[in-house]
């Protein structure tokens, strides 16, 4: 090996993320067979947590409010997951420009192409039926301000995630389900986390969202403790903000995947994070 190939050999070891041992115990709770909690195990090096939208502000106040008081907390989460070896992505849509040429961005973008069973939406919406099951009426665009400001679309008042969540290490920065998934494959990824904001819209409806990640054969938990949704009190079945929140949760629970507390991705089973001998 010459001295420039020992070099890049060096470099590349130092970009790739360590698969370290380690085993996640997930207490989840789903509803698409009657209310059901179990256990699913998951291997760190195979575990990866989107976190959806968490911006630094937002069109609708309330909102903005909610977010801010659950960054902090979500950071904690994030932090210890991450010490533990799972692989955090970081998913402010429309704010690719303010990332753009960190590594978290860098290494996104230059993951290989993964062929996919199907072609990825850049969107997943509603589907009729799941429309007229939907629990809450969020049509009018669900913030609960007391003068909810009129959508006009883009430019959108949001530049980068809120500040009180933290991007290092091995990290990665996308709005992209395609960069995402070809990310995932990259890593040996089949197991994904989904925290952030809104339950209702982005969590469901995003490329990287839990319709395309399930569809594409992820094991998909949502968390249901570091979630929040775009419902107003003032619109149908007029409850409130919280419960409405819940209401979405269970109907996640029963269509598209499981859900699970944070806590469980603070910590290992003790005794998984050893390294087992070879052979």
């Amino acid at each position: 090996m010459t001295a420039a190939a020992g070099v890049s050999a060096t470099r590349e070891s130092a970009m790739n993320r360590p698969k370290v041992p380690g085993t996640l115990s997930l207490r989840t709770r789903s509803r698409k067979n009657g209310l059901q909690e179990g256990v699913a195990r998951w291997e760190t090096a195979q575990t990866a947590i989107i976190i959806c939208d968490m911006w630094d502000t937002h069109t609708c106040a309330m909102s903005a409010q909610r977010v801010a008081a659950m960054a902090p907390r979500m950071n904690q989460v994030v932090s210890a997951a991450r010490s533990l070896g799972v692989m955090i992505v970081h998913s402010p849509s429309d704010t690719m420009k303010y990332y753009e040429g960190t590594p978290w961005r860098e290494r996104m973008k230059n993951a290989p192409a993964a062929p996919s069973p199907f072609p990825l939406l850049g969107r997943c919406a509603r589907e009729p039926e799941e429309e007229r099951k939907f629990p809450i009426d969020d049509s009018a665009g669900g913030c609960d301000d007391p003068i909810p400001r009129k959508e006009t679309g883009p430019p959108y008042p949001w530049t980068r995630e809120n500040s009180a969540i933290d991007v290092a290490g091995f990290d990665g920065v996308s709005e992209s389900g395609q960069e995402i998934y070809n990310y995932f494959r990259q890593e040996g990824i089949t197991n994904v986390a989904l925290m952030g904001v809104h339950t209702n819209i982005c969590i469901l409806n995003r490329s990287f969202g839990a319709r395309q990640m399930t569809r594409l054969g992820f094991q998909v938990v949502l968390v249901r403790d570091l979630t929040d949704s775009m419902y107003d009190p003032r619109t149908r079945p007029f409850v409130s903000h919280a419960r409405g929140t819940e209401l979405i949760i269970e109907h996640i629970e029963t269509r598209w995947c499981p859900s699970v507390l944070s806590e469980d991705l603070t910590r290992v089973v003790p005794g998984s994070d050893f390294a087992r001998p070879k052979g």
